[in-house]
């Protein structure tokens, strides 16, 4: 497999993160609290915009020869007194792109630009709890888990805990 290349996904880019998105929500239900049946349904154009709006964060996309295999994105909460704050949101890598640094790359990424653009002293996230090896990931990045939220998701008839993590980001260390 070629390197991936990580970059800002722009409303260009709306048709391939639709495509992907779908694909994870069907592939992985129990990692996203959104729904195949709740996005099916959404225009181009609307994912366009979606990604148009980068005022408190963007999505990245990672390619390998031109096909998008990856997705992450970073938002800085929106009220003054949270503005220290980022969280990561949609992860997904496509099978294909496990095990050759797609979400390690898209993680450095996201990291960078919540610290660089975002101003952000601290990135969280949530992960299903027993999502062993996103949560490796996750730790490799610097994450900390500081709780689990029992029951957080109810998908196919069952109950799932969330993991809560934390990155406090460099110069802004705590």
């Amino acid at each position: 497999m070629s390197v991936a290349t990580v970059r800002i996904l722009h409303a260009a880019d709306a048709r391939a993160f639709q495509a992907l998105r779908l694909r994870a929500l069907l592939d992985s239900p129990a990692a996203f609290s959104s729904s195949y049946e709740e996005e099916v349904d959404l225009t181009i154009e609307q994912v366009a915009q979606r990604l148009a709006d980068q005022e408190l964060g963007v999505a990245l996309g990672a390619y390998v020869n031109d096909a998008l295999v990856g997705m992450m994105g970073v938002r800085r909460e929106r009220h003054r007194k949270l503005a220290h704050r980022a969280f990561l949101w949609g992860v997904f890598v496509a099978p294909e792109g496990r095990q050759h640094g797609v979400g390690r790359g898209l993680g450095h990424a996201a990291l960078a630009y919540a610290r660089d653009t975002l101003r952000a002293r601290q990135v969280v996230l949530g992960v299903a709890a027993d999502n062993a090896p996103a949560i490796a990931l996750y730790t490799r990045l610097g994450f900390k888990p500081f709780g689990t939220e029992p029951d957080y998701l109810f998908v196919d008839g069952k109950y799932r805990d969330e993991t809560h993590m934390i990155c406090f980001l460099a110069p802004h260390a705590r």
